[in-house]
């Protein structure tokens, strides 16, 4: 059975309708033609996702998501996005949005990753934050 599951690490914080938020990221994975068979969301404190970035990813910076691709089926979705809190807060306040607006982004973003978008050049960026904008409007709710 598919399932997105929520965890947090090293923080204490709870996601606000996440059956909502579950049924927004099922309905985008299957409207790009994939099967959704587990999605981890471990939201975390900057410092643990900075461990991650360093051990996993060899990058020594701070960043408000970091996804793992565990997939090993074709058009298949199994993995596990890492999201600090700490970030989601700090880049609310310094993009002038909501912290559920700002999370909602983020939740989307690691999912459009797994889907196969990527974010590093420019081109790519563009495409990626356009994607992000069509399924955050896509949303039946908003908190």
């Amino acid at each position: 059975m598919p399932a997105i599951n929520f965890f947090e690490e090293d923080i204490a914080y709870k996601l606000k309708q996440k059956t909502a938020v579950r049924n927004w990221v099922t309905e985008t994975i299957q409207a790009e033609g994939f099967k959704l068979k587990e999605l981890n969301y471990i939201f975390c404190s900057d410092n643990y996702l900075l461990q991650i970035n360093q051990q996993y990813l060899d990058h020594d910076t701070y960043t408000d998501i970091v996804t793992f691709d565990n997939s090993d089926i074709a058009q298949t979705i199994t993995g596990d996005i890492f999201i600090s809190i700490d970030r989601i807060r700090e880049n609310a306040a310094k993009f002038g949005v909501t912290e559920a607006n700002e999370l909602h982004r983020v939740i989307i973003h690691g999912a459009l990753h797994l889907l196969g978008y990527k974010d590093k050049s420019p081109a790519d960026k563009k495409k990626m934050t356009l994607k992000e904008d069509f399924y955050l409007n896509k949303r039946s709710f908003i908190s």
